[in-house]
């Protein structure tokens, strides 16, 4: 008969076995091989000593090809509950040491257990990502797993932050969770994700493509799309998932957290005055006006290498987390494009449905032309920026700097699609399009001295934002100095905005 002794001594062993992974070779293993450990992850991860594990002691229930006889205590996912800032979040890292993180019934069963109690406790779920996908041994259960997370993903979506670092391979029906969540960090030269990897695209196509090439951190932060952030290190990877969880909100119904800030809110930047060039076709960097603006200069840029002539990210104004979207002059002129209008949407449908205030900086001479702009639908994905400004119920704030052409004045927050607040600078032309090429169709049978007049008739007309003013789609017309008072103005007078539209399931967003 056990004593009390025996049985606390038990529990050692089994907590022990479960901290070892899949013991000391392989962790050696996964060192060697650059990468830490999903504890040593979670450490760094989380404020230290606040991680609280959850089902440390789960094993596989898989009793095909041997796999009664090899049961690890863990069974490849750490999962549990910590705190980042003081503040709660859900977690869980899969572990490579253990059976290569595939994914098991028992596992799955794992994760779907905290992302559950992190709908309930209405706090965000990271995952971190670093396994070999499907355990072939479990077959369709392991598939059916996937498949519950998959649901559980959509069901979260919307209600509480979800998060993925990619810190090792995920492939195949593996990188459907992560698609479905709301940011994706990846870490250089260590992560990559693809449905079908190298070898199966050779057999296929006859295409020849390294892993790195194929679905490396870079390729999918600056062509694809399908991440978001990208780390160096793991190390710098997990400490900007730190930043960002500080930006947001612990689920919808909640604001952003508050940070107050030693940046006086009446500050003025003379450098702005002159920002924006004399010439309208000379280019500037909108980057400096959203530096000079947010409090602390301190600004979280969100796919910062894809699509650049938009900019979007998180920063604070008088304490409170503000999401800015930003036409960037500096990279194509700022002109929407398919990519770019994606890559908005996206990010201003997150802000809307987790009460993040929208920025909009205008700069935009309109969409991109072109035939493979046409064929790509640049209809159908520009629609979808307009949508999501559109639909936001979030206070929606807009300072125009300098162009706003046609369609995508409307897009970019007008006062005509709910924009709240509305500023323009000086600088401003709020017209249908340039002038030589509104001259050009107006006055194409006339001569070329007559449409050079023209042209300077068009831009002493247009060229400005007082005819917008004097119809009350601008609001004021504002020195650039003043933009960040002027902003964290706006913000208090609307943070108390209310909107209700009609009822329905939910729209038909043009995918």
């Amino acid at each position: 008969m056990s004593t009390l002794k025996d049985k606390f001594q038990d529990l050692d062993k089994r907590n022990s076995e479960a901290l070892l992974g899949g013991g000391k070779e392989r962790l050696e293993k996964q060192h060697s091989a650059g990468k830490l450990t999903a504890r040593e992850r979670l450490a760094i991860l989380l404020d230290p000593g606040s991680f609280v594990e959850i089902d440390k002691l789960v094993k596989h229930r898989c009793s095909d090809f041997g796999m009664e006889n090899n049961k690890i205590t863990g069974d490849g996912v750490v999962s549990g509950h910590g705190k980042i800032d003081g503040r709660l979040v859900f977690v869980f890292a899969q572990d490579f040491t253990v059976f290569g993180g595939t994914l098991s019934g028992a596992n799955e069963g794992k994760i779907l257990k905290v992302m559950e109690m992190a709908m309930r406790m209405g706090a965000p779920i990271i995952g971190l990502n670093d396994s070999g996908g499907a355990r072939i041994q479990e077959g369709v259960q392991s598939l059916a797993g996937y498949a519950d997370i998959f649901h559980m993903n959509v069901k979260a979506s919307g209600v509480i932050p979800q998060i993925s670092a990619i810190l090792g391979p995920c492939a195949g029906g593996a990188v459907y969770s992560p698609a479905l969540t709301d940011f994706i960090a990846m870490t250089k030269e260590s992560s990559y994700m693809f449905v079908t990897g190298p070898d199966v695209i050779k057999a296929v196509t006859h295409e020849t493509v390294t892993k790195e090439e194929l679905g490396g951190a870079m390729t999918h932060n600056s062509k694809s799309g399908v991440a978001h952030l990208m780390g160096d290190t793991e190390e710098k990877t997990l400490m900007i998932i730190r930043e960002l969880v500080g930006f947001l909100p612990p689920n919808n119904m909640e604001d952003p957290p508050f940070k107050p800030a030693m940046d006086d809110p009446n500050r003025e930047d003379e450098h702005l005055q002159s920002l924006v060039p004399d010439d309208p076709n000379k280019p500037y960097d909108m980057m400096s006006i959203i530096e000079s603006v947010v409090d602390n200069h301190n600004f979280l840029e969100i796919m910062p290498h894809y699509a650049k002539n938009i900019i979007t990210g998180f920063g604070r104004l008088g304490g409170k987390t503000v999401g800015i979207v930003a036409n960037q002059p500096a990279f194509l002129a700022g002109v929407l494009d398919i990519n770019s209008s994606v890559k908005g949407a996206r990010f201003v449908r997150f802000c809307d449905a987790f009460n993040i205030p929208l920025i909009s900086l205008v700069d935009v001479p309109g969409f991109l032309p072109g035939i493979y702009q046409e064929f790509g639908g640049i209809i159908k994905h520009g629609a979808k920026l307009l949508y999501a400004f559109s639909e936001a119920t979030v206070p929606k704030i807009t300072v125009i700097t300098r162009k706003a052409y046609g369609g995508a004045y409307c897009v970019m927050t007008s006062k005509h699609i709910g924009a709240d607040v509305n500023f323009a600078y000086p600088t401003a032309e709020i017209a249908v399009m340039g002038p030589e090429g509104a001259v050009n169709i107006v006055f194409r049978n006339r001569s070329d001295e007559e449409k050079a007049g023209a042209v300077e008739e068009y831009r002493e007309t247009f060229a400005n934002p007082y005819k917008a003013a004097e119809l009350g789609y601008i609001d004021e017309v504002i020195y650039p100095r003043e933009t960040r008072k002027k902003l964290i103005t706006a913000l208090d007078m609307t943070q108390n905005k209310s909107v209700s539209g009609p009822p329905r399931k939910h729209g038909n967003i043009p995918l």
